[in-house]
């Protein structure tokens, strides 16, 4: 797709260490790791380099040279719901799933070293989201935000937002910006005063099949044209294009069922919202 490809220009950003909390990497763990690498590849312009393998295949997608994500194989034997997982930046993994543990949550896989690129756990929120941790050795994470085919925002739907946000602040570190609105449940988690990601309490309306979970949005050139382009290659669409504060946003789906985001922000800023 080349209209969402772009390259690295004046609105896009890379990155070194990312500050202890800050989403700093997305990884997606599916069956078809082939058919997947070539549907991701159309629609975003990846293209992929081998990644570790401590998990099973894993594949690095790149963008103009740049990581900016993850895919791997699920193992014939487990059925997990196949779900794009952000990985939270820390300066100690073990420690950091302890205090997992210690407020609630659960980790479900390591802490482990995933060779020499760094070391991970992958846990769960008190209610059940899943999301990763992510401790820097030789691979810092995401490379490059703010042009198409980068991931620019993740947000964890929920049943209601105070609780759970007293669990990643307590774990985390985040500074909390309540929206003050009777109709919207929603806390934004700042690190440095900076918005690094959002909790959106949407009660009834979650998916029954899912319960909560974190989302991905995905940079695009145009919204519209990537939902054409990702209905082509077999994707569905959840939520049709839409605007909203932050730009133009449907919510779809790839053909394993992982929900994502797309958005086309007014300025294609990583940093819209």
């Amino acid at each position: 797709m080349t209209q969402a490809r772009g390259s690295a220009g004046p609105n896009s950003e890379t990155h070194s260490r990312h500050a202890p909390g800050t989403p700093c990497w997305v990884s997606l763990m599916v069956h078809g790791l082939a058919a997947t690498q070539d549907f991701y590849g159309a629609l975003f312009g990846w293209e992929f380099q081998p990644g570790p393998q401590q998990l099973g295949p894993y594949a690095r997608a790149l963008l103009d040279g740049y990581e900016v994500a993850g895919i791997g194989q699920l193992p014939p034997d487990r059925h997990l719901p196949i779900a794009w997982t952000p990985y939270l930046a820390s300066d100690d993994v073990d420690l950091t799933a302890e205090t997992v543990r210690l407020c609630g949550g659960t980790i479900g896989v390591g802490p482990l070293d995933a060779g020499e690129a760094g070391r991970l756990a992958i846990g769960s929120d008190p209610v059940g989201a899943v999301f990763g941790i992510w401790q820097a050795a030789e691979h810092l994470g995401t490379a490059l935000t703010g042009v198409p085919g980068t991931p620019a925002w993740n947000e964890l739907l929920t049943f209601e937002s105070a609780s759970v946000a007293k669990f990643y602040e307590t774990v985390f570190g985040y500074e909390e910006e309540p929206v003050v609105s009777a109709d919207f449940d929603y806390v934004g988690l700042h690190i440095e005063g900076r918005p690094v990601a959002g909790i959106h309490g949407v009660g009834t309306a979650l998916p029954r099949d899912r319960g909560p979970h974190w989302i991905t949005y995905f940079e695009v050139a145009d919204t519209d044209e990537a939902v054409v382009r990702l209905v082509d290659l077999g994707g569905h669409v959840l939520k049709p294009p839409r605007d909203s504060a932050h730009g133009r946003v449907a919510t779809v789906a790839d053909p394993e069922g992982a929900r994502f985001s797309l958005i086309q922000s007014p300025q294609q800023g990583g940093q819209s919202f």
